[in-house]
């Protein structure tokens, strides 16, 4: 009976922190800058703005003998909506483009085009503009795919064209559209709850210790963990509505599938978030001063969410000791986990072990807030 009439009290005590603690939100200009308005901001920003495909490239195609298979072959990138075509007829003048960056390619069509064609050993000279590398290795390979199609419709239509032993037919699972959308979206939920879970949490619990504002619950019946559970759950609710807007946003903005299950993306946002929190609670509690302790969660949480997460490039393409580092930071596995979730499904070799070390440092954070905040007055 006891126990029942203690935990009711805890429960009334927490409940009343919250009020509290959601009408000093609603109250504070920042906090709905910070929980509202960056996350749409991030959304629009990074939904839009970035992006890793390679469109409209302006390439010279040289066409120095004009026969009809040249001519068509050519306009086959006039054609794709990754091209923008400067035709010309010379090779000096193309490379004159390239020098003056008015192109980045060069696509020659030699003059004995089509009498190499008829012979089986037609060539395509393309020259890239390479002071970017990942960016002319995309080039190259536009430029090789619009030559194929070319290809195979030649071949549709029984036209003499040289064709190895083996055909290949190419698939890409997962992101069938090739949009580096796909794969760049699901990150945003990453970079929205990292943004309302650290920051958020940081500089209003810093905040408080600066103003002496928490002296006054130190010397109410509250406990430690009821006044932590106070700061954690009206921020948690903020960060849930931030998840719903980028999934939202992802679904009908962006167009990225969804093919897993709605109740993993919900239970592993909100394992990070609950991470998230505590490494700003903990930040806060620790240091007590809303500048160091801003500087400190830029440092540990939003820098690594955005270069070591794999959110813009594949971390497997990095040295072995920035992998380890990355390892350290709990936006390297939401993001693996989010990519699976969305484009992959329900994956559950993948998923598991993601979700347990996210709950892992859920515990530990739990463990660490409650050590640092003590109810006393230094």
């Amino acid at each position: 009976m006891n126990q029942t009439a203690g935990l009711a009290a805890k429960l009334r005590r927490i409940r009343a922190l919250v009020r509290k603690e959601s009408f000093q939100i609603v109250r504070d200009p920042s906090s709905i800058i910070i929980g509202v308005i960056m996350p749409a901001l991030l959304i629009l920003l990074f939904g839009f703005a970035l992006s890793l495909d390679v469109t409209n490239v302006p390439v010279a195609v040289v066409i120095e003998n004009p026969t009809p298979k040249a001519v068509e072959l050519a306009a086959g990138f006039r054609l794709s909506r990754y091209f923008d075509v400067h035709y010309t007829t010379s090779m000096v003048a193309a490379e004159r483009m390239m020098r003056d960056r008015s192109v980045d390619g060069i696509v020659r069509i030699r003059p004995d085009f089509a009498r190499r064609l008829s012979l089986g050993d037609a060539r395509v000279q393309v020259i890239v503009q390479g002071s970017d590398a990942n960016r002319a290795r995309l080039i190259e390979g536009y430029a090789q795919g619009a030559i194929a199609q070319w290809s195979a419709r030649q071949a549709a239509t029984g036209a003499a064209v040289a064709v190895g032993p083996v055909a290949v037919q190419s698939r890409v699972w997962f992101n069938e559209a090739n949009d580096s959308h796909w794969f760049l979206v699901p990150g945003l939920i990453v970079m929205v709850m990292t943004l309302i879970g650290a920051f958020l949490t940081t500089m209003v619990m810093a905040r408080e210790w600066e103003r002496g504002t928490l002296e006054a619950l130190f010397v109410t019946p509250a406990r430690v963990d009821e006044i932590l559970w106070s700061k954690t759950l009206p921020y948690f609710a903020i960060g849930m509505v931030g998840l719903a807007l980028c999934f939202l946003a992802a679904k009908f903005m962006f167009f990225v599938p969804f093919r897993g299950s709605l109740w993993v993306l919900t239970g592993a946002s909100m394992l990070y978030l609950l991470v998230a929190l505590g490494i700003g609670l903990f930040i806060s509690s620790a240091v007590k001063s809303q500048l160091v302790a801003s500087q400190l969660t830029l440092i540990a949480t939003f820098i690594p969410a955005l270069m070591l997460s794999g959110f813009i490039f594949d971390l497997r393409s990095t040295p072995l000791a920035v992998q380890a580092i990355a390892d350290v930071f709990p936006a390297r596995y939401f993001v693996s986990l989010l990519q699976t979730v969305f484009l992959a499904g329900d994956i559950w070799p993948l998923v598991l072990p993601e979700a347990a070390i996210l709950l892992f440092m859920v515990l530990a954070l739990v463990a660490a807030n409650r050590f640092v905040t003590r109810k006393k007055l230094a």
